[in-house]
């Protein structure tokens, strides 16, 4: 079987996309079962792809830019006839539009914070409660999310979407705060076996005294660092059965109802009553193979035991069944 390794690299400020260690980690997983075919996603991926004529592609692809990015590989994929893992365009490029994601879940029952999206000051409305957080609409990784995101005023409400529309150039998101624990659910498989891996829970107590109690940006790269770790993540989360039944529950709803596939990583945070209610849907999650990083759905799919290999085998294998292809033992 030959496997396409569709990837991106790029030197970026935020690393919303994927480096060499993972690539690599990632290509020797996928060298158990066949030869691996390394596929950039960069402006001749689709020339590429034809050319390469793989049996699989294993996505893991930011795409080339723009709103819908995350789109552009299983787009081509499909174009050329070619399987390839995970989600298909529509729900990535849905779960890439913050409030696409959640009109989607609102309208399905499945619990969300209240939001606005504007394209400057003057549409705020001001009707949800603060305090609030602000983000880019389409970002990922908490690109655009800083400390100065979280906004107990609407004057700092103003001056935080000015910064985002004119920095990102894209409309900002405005999301009334949860003041509850936050988590991540880690899913992996489709109908029939499709699971919730151990839940993360971030432990807000390891940020600075003075810092908001989000995961954003100074969270992921400016205080935690490979010679001071951050402690932020417990898993399995120390949590009731009750609470952690309802948040297998939602996930596994919000996984289902946005047609995700194969995995996702999805991010929980619950309000002062300890209700959960989904923040965002990622089907294109992060996998930092070293076990010593702060990275969601490996440490989740340890605490499972399940090694990093596999991990991406079960995800090319679950692939493959939904196309009918037989992978090697």
């Amino acid at each position: 079987m030959e496997v396409g390794n569709g990837y991106g690299i790029f030197d970026d400020t935020y690393a919303e996309w994927d480096d060499e260690e993972t690539i690599a980690a990632i290509e020797s997983a996928l060298s158990e079962i066949g030869e691996v075919i390394r596929l950039e996603a960069d402006i001749d991926f689709p020339t590429k792809l034809r050319e390469a004529k793989p049996d699989i592609v294993f996505n893991f692809a930011e795409g080339f830019g723009g709103a819908s990015r995350e789109s552009h590989v299983p787009a081509f994929c499909e174009f050329w006839g070619i399987p390839y893992t995970g989600s298909d365009p529509l729900t990535l490029g849905v779960c890439l539009d913050k409030a696409r994601t959640k009109e989607t879940l609102t309208h399905h029952g499945i619990p969300t914070p209240e939001f606005q999206v504007v394209e400057c000051p003057e549409q705020l409305s001001r009707t949800i409660e603060l305090p609030v957080i602000v983000k880019p609409l389409h970002e990922g990784s908490s690109k655009g999310i800083t400390q100065r995101s979280f906004c107990a005023t609407w004057a700092d409400v103003e001056a935080e979407v000015a910064r985002v529309v004119e920095r990102y150039n894209e409309p900002a998101i405005i999301e009334r705060f949860l003041g509850g624990r936050e988590f991540t659910a880690a899913v992996l498989g489709n109908d029939g076996d499709g699971q919730v891996l151990p839940i993360v829970e971030l432990d807000f107590e390891t940020l600075p005294a003075d810092a908001h109690p989000i995961y954003g940006f100074e969270a992921k790269w400016v205080w935690d660092r490979p010679e001071k770790p951050l402690d932020i993540f417990h898993c399995p989360a120390r949590c009731s059965p009750q609470l952690r039944h309802r948040i297998e529950e939602i996930a596994m709803a919000a996984y289902r109802t946005l047609r995700c596939r194969d995995w996702a990583r999805i991010d929980i945070r619950c309000d002062g009553n300890e209700d959960p209610h989904i923040l965002e849907v990622n089907p294109l999650p992060g996998v930092i193979p070293d076990p010593a990083a702060n990275s969601c759905y490996p440490k989740a799919a340890r605490a499972a035991g399940l090694s990093f290999d596999e991990v991406i085998l079960t995800v090319l294998r679950a692939a493959a069944a939904r196309y009918g292809l037989r992978v090697p033992d």
